[in-house]
């Protein structure tokens, strides 16, 4: 009896120390990236060299399990890995599991994913509900500015989570370049590296779909533009990082991309790679560049989707130039504006970030409909109270001044579509909604 004991207690120990042993090889993640209706992309960062794959299966069919294909992560990298899960339904929900070195690691909280639905012609749009947010500061002493910290209440991220929303959209200045990182791609990499690996975000990366774009200070400096020499490095650790389904839809070599949801299309901008000097006085002032501007309006004049997103690092609509608003860039901003009216494109509203506060602004517009500019910001850094700003656009009751997300809710039958948008604290308590029809954007 007594070797039993010691032999059953021996073994305990060894798969202790095994699974301890593999926990030690996962820096960050596992994290879902995109969905489509057969595929879903996942993502993993080891913290050497390693193989990584996954196994998956849909929820309730733990017998039948699919794998994927088995990638290396490498040093060049950042040990990351970017696979893709392909032997998929539409609108099934499956749970997965990580593989390291042929060993399953697993995660305290669940892993799951899902696929889109293939609902046209035959029912109506599905509800969906997608968290948003930016700034995102995960302070790091010794290479912080010195003072009071920058970053905090990171239990926003765990509070966004708890929501349990299909997705997650990141409005950029998702990771904060220091100045021992921009120089060089290592040192992004390894700031990257330091916010993924912040504790509070691991649930929300293992069940929650995420799309990201960028702003000044995941790309470089603070108010970088088209003229920061390590430009193409800081385009490279982005794709490393994230997994959006598509980047350079311009055409060019940026973050532009698009992807869809239910009857909503998202269409993601980039207001860095082409973007002019702020302060340069002669030459075109522009944000996003010709060949960008003349694709998005392709792509909104294509796009049947019920809601049009636009989604840009910077405030759109707010009248206030100053910053970086687009305002600033009155000719660019006017000439997009004028197109969209132009075209008679509907449905098209703007989500941004970058301010530091969550505001609503709208824009009405003779003999059309109006448009609305939904910025949420910030997640971490710090906040700014921006009541006394003359934005004379802003609607009434929505500035809020501290750290914040939201979730926009898209649902209701086909000819009665609403979206509703919902800001909550960092402990995820509910200080307004809003709700805007389809019915209003024709």
């Amino acid at each position: 009896m007594r070797r039993s004991v010691c032999l059953f207690a021996l073994g305990w120990f060894l798969t202790l120390s095994w699974m301890a042993a593999q926990e030690t090889l996962l820096q960050s993640g596992p994290m879902v990236g995109y969905a489509d209706y057969r595929e879903v992309a996942l993502w993993v960062q080891t913290t050497q060299e390693a193989t990584v794959y996954f196994e998956y299966w849909e929820v309730g069919k733990p017998e039948q399990r699919y794998r994927t294909t088995t990638v290396r992560t490498k040093a060049a990298d950042g040990f990351t890995a970017r696979v893709i899960a392909d032997q998929l339904e539409p609108g099934r929900k499956y749970e997965y599991a990580l593989f390291i070195n042929g060993q399953e690691v697993p995660r305290p909280y669940p892993l799951r994913f899902q696929t889109l639905p293939l609902w046209q012609w035959r029912t109506d749009p599905p509800n969906f509900r997608i968290a948003v947010g930016s700034c995102l500061y995960i302070n790091e002493p010794a290479y912080d500015r010195p003072g009071r910290p920058y970053g905090g209440d990171y239990e926003i991220l765990k509070a966004i989570h708890e929501k349990q929303p299909d997705a997650m959209l990141w409005l950029g200045d998702n990771v904060y370049l220091r100045e021992v990182d921009w120089n060089t791609r290592s040192g992004m990499i390894k700031r990257y590296t330091h916010t993924r690996s912040t504790p509070e975000m691991q649930p929300l990366l293992g069940s929650v779909h995420h799309y990201a774009i960028w702003d000044d200070h995941d790309y470089g400096p603070n108010n970088s533009d088209r003229s920061f020499w390590n430009r193409k490095a800081a385009l490279e650790v982005f794709k490393l990082f994230w997994c959006n389904p598509i980047y350079g839809a311009d055409g060019t070599d940026d973050i532009s991309g698009r992807f869809e949801w239910g009857d909503v299309e998202f269409f993601l901008l980039d207001n860095r790679m082409h973007r002019s000097p702020n302060n340069r006085l002669t030459g075109k002032r522009e944000i996003l560049g010709e060949q960008q501007l003349e694709w998005l309006i392709d792509a909104l004049t294509y796009s049947k989707a019920t809601f049009k997103i636009i989604v840009i690092g910077g405030q759109v609509l707010n009248p206030v130039a100053r910053w970086e608003n687009y305002a600033t860039y009155a000719a660019e901003r006017e000439k997009l504006l004028r197109r969209i009216e132009q075209e008679g494109i509907t449905g098209v509203i703007f989500l941004t970030g970058d301010r530091h506060h969550t505001e609503i602004t709208k824009l009405e517009r003779p003999g059309t409909y109006p448009l609305y500019d939904i910025t949420v910001s910030p997640l971490t850094s710090r906040a700014y109270n921006a009541e006394k700003e003359p934005n004379y656009l802003r609607v009434p009751g929505t500035m809020v001044g501290e750290r914040n997300f939201a979730i926009l809710e898209f649902s209701g039958p086909r000819n009665d579509r609403k979206l509703t948008c919902r800001v909550f604290d960092k402990d995820g308590k509910e200080l307004w909604s809003y709700e805007i029809k389809a019915s209003e954007l024709k």
